[in-house]
């Protein structure tokens, strides 16, 4: 059946391509967090496993949540391994070291990037494809990145 929610198809499948994007950030963020999780070493390793293991739970959230918000539209979510990496911002790294001020650097500034593209799409979804609805959805998962970012940096103080 046709999805009738007040936009055009074209709008829908712009809109539904950019989310892709926003999924396979979220999933690669997701990834390297469990890499932190599983892989921390050093004296606060039971204290940075938790945190890691938390932050990384509320990614598993968003990743559904954008998902959703995609299929909401009328789109099917392309959630290979392979589709993510040819769309995502971030890179893979392999650590040397397996600290904890390491691995919450590059955390940080993968939430920081995440945070200004989301940022930038806000006033996109909601100006030129007229889903205000979108742009709504990634406001909030911009505040929720903003907060986790907090959380990182405030492990480097």
């Amino acid at each position: 059946m046709k999805t009738n929610i007040g936009l055009t198809e074209n709008a829908r499948e712009a809109v539904a391509n950019e989310l892709s994007k926003v999924l396979a950030d979220e999933y690669v963020l997701f990834t390297k967090t469990k890499n932190a999780h599983w892989n921390v070493e050093g004296p606060d390793f039971y204290e940075k496993h938790k945190f890691f293991e938390a932050q990384s739970g509320e990614l598993d959230a968003i990743i559904d949540s954008v998902a959703e918000r995609i299929r909401t539209l009328g789109h099917y979510v392309d959630a290979m391994l392979k589709a993510f990496l040819s769309v995502t911002h971030f890179t893979e790294q392999k650590r040397e070291r397996n600290d904890s001020a390491g691995h919450i650097r590059e955390l940080l500034a993968d939430h920081e990037s995440l945070i200004i593209f989301l940022r930038a799409n806000v006033a996109v979804f909601s100006e030129k494809y007229h889903d205000a609805g979108t742009s709504d959805f990634i406001t909030g998962l911009m505040e929720t990145h903003e907060k986790m970012a907090w959380f990182l940096r405030s492990h480097l103080k």
